[in-house]
């Protein structure tokens, strides 16, 4: 078919398109007039949050990368930061480090489950504007690691439960606040935590944890700021490739060994990536998104039976997040060879690091990989197995509640729902309910989301006291 052709047939489906569904126009934000009014001591969380940042809770899958006695410092130091949360909510150590504290309700029912981790990946000093692990409080921000991953939403949820114990506040269900110790390496903290619960019969109700935040500038065509909300999980699966051989000198080299398979191997799921689709948590993202886009965005998003296949043609040459939000993806990220320049490998190897869309499982995704390299003598071995999560309610009681507590908060941001690329310790509790949440109650720009794991992680006491107003008003929405 020739370009004019597939012009020509464009401009007739357009013209065929309803003018309401081009015109659409964004709904007006509700009044903010009725929202009760909060009080946040937003120079106390940024002093807390400063000495937390102090303590250098670093976790490491080396025994000797991680000291204990930071953990456990970090842990005292919060009964002194937060005495009437420690008077009133008993805690509980599980795996060693990780924190579950339990504040007492009025009934039984459903627990509200508040979550965060409180390790940190590790940082030198280098590069940094201010020290790595110093809290300084500068330009009105405090600056450190952990500072936005994820010491953050601790802080805030428990400045929250601190004010509201102060005012005589007791909610109507209990409510757990869950804190991981090594959420950065995939450790047993959240896992343990979960098991714990199952087994005293506690079934979480509505479950938040780190995820989304409020953003801009991330979806073409949209200028008001977004409040994304994780909903789903990828999957997060490590995939050993190896091949044998007898080794041997590099003076005499076989014809195709174990380096040239390992790379054709690589090359051919490079070339074949798994085909693209859009879930359906990323279809209601688009409607949600939609009535606010520019003109010609509106038009596409509300007429996805035309254009949806050219949109998955346009995020999969877009590549990074548009072509992850779409598909299954691989990425090498290990390669072992001979540990000589001159010695050939009696056994070759790589990594492939496969992020698993909605919809697919560990085993239909090796399945297919295992099809693409198509050579027998390419090895293939799980690793580290990790299937996607189910997809959470996308309305609800529950989902409403928290749409409601963010436009409390941001008035003028959208909501909508989206998969999180990344892993959290959040898919440890995806099974027990059906309504856990993936969002930092953060304004965060895009250097501030580049700066976690990176240098410069800071947050702005300004956003610091929205995060502590918006789990205030959870808090008292969930009773």
């Amino acid at each position: 078919m020739t370009a004019l052709v597939v012009v020509g047939f464009i401009v007739i489906a357009l013209a065929s398109i309803p003018i309401r569904a081009a015109l659409m126009r964004p709904p007006r934000p509700a009044s903010s007039a009725d929202r009760e009014a909060v009080r946040v001591d937003a120079d106390g969380a940024a002093s807390r949050l400063s000495a937390l940042i102090r303590k250098r809770t670093v976790s490491s899958r080396d025994p000797d990368g991680w000291d204990p006695a930071e953990f456990e410092a970090f842990r005292k130091l919060l009964e002194e930061l937060y005495p009437e949360s420690h008077r009133a909510m008993e805690r509980t150590i599980v795996g060693g480090h990780s924190m579950l504290y339990r504040w007492k309700g009025k009934q039984a029912g459903e627990p509200l489950y508040l979550m965060s981790h409180y390790d940190v990946v590790p940082a030198s000093d280098e590069g940094w504007t201010r020290p790595a692990f110093s809290g300084d409080i500068f330009e009105g921000r405090v600056w450190g690691r952990g500072a936005i991953d994820t010491k953050c939403t601790l802080v805030c949820a428990l400045e929250a439960a601190e004010s509201l114990l102060k005012a005589g506040f007791v909610p109507e269900r209990d409510v757990y606040l869950s804190f991981g110790h090594n959420e950065e390496i995939g450790g047993d903290g959240a896992p343990g935590i979960a098991r714990h619960l199952e087994e005293i019969g506690v079934k979480p109700g509505f479950v938040l944890d780190e995820g989304g935040a409020v953003v801009e500038g991330v979806f073409p065509g949209v200028d008001k700021p977004l409040a994304m909300v994780g909903v789903a999980e990828k999957g997060v699966t490590d995939i050993e490739l190896s091949v044998r051989s007898a080794g041997g000198h590099s003076s005499t080299p076989p014809w195709k060994g174990a380096s040239w398979r390992i790379a054709r191997a690589v090359m051919r799921l490079e070339a074949k990536p798994f085909p693209a689709g859009f879930p359906v948590a990323t279809r209601v993202m688009f409607a949600k998104l939609g009535p606010h886009a520019s003109f010609g965005l509106r038009l596409i998003l509300a007429n996805m039976w035309l254009f949806e296949p050219l949109l998955l043609k346009v995020f999969g040459k877009a590549g990074g997040e548009l072509n992850a939000m779409c598909r299954t993806t691989t990425a090498v990220t290990m390669l072992e060879g001979s540990k000589a320049a001159n010695v050939l490998p009696a056994a070759a190897k790589a990594v492939v690091n496969v992020r698993i869309a909605i919809g697919q499982t560990v085993e239909t995704a090796a399945a297919r990989m295992k099809n693409v390299i198509a050579d027998p003598l390419v090895e293939m071995r799980v690793l580290l197995p990790g299937d996607p999560s189910p997809v959470s309610e996308l309305s609800g009681p529950r989902f409403d509640m928290l749409t409601e507590t963010i436009a409390d908060v941001y008035p003028e941001a959208i909501v909508a729902p989206y998969v999180v690329m990344g892993g959290t310790d959040a898919r440890h509790f995806a099974r027990a309910s059906s309504t856990v949440y993936r969002f930092s109650p953060f304004e965060l720009s895009k250097a501030e989301r580049a700066s976690m794991h990176a240098v410069n992680e800071s947050i702005s006491i300004e956003s610091l006291a929205k995060g502590v107003e918006f789990y205030i008003r959870l808090i008292k929405r969930a009773g």
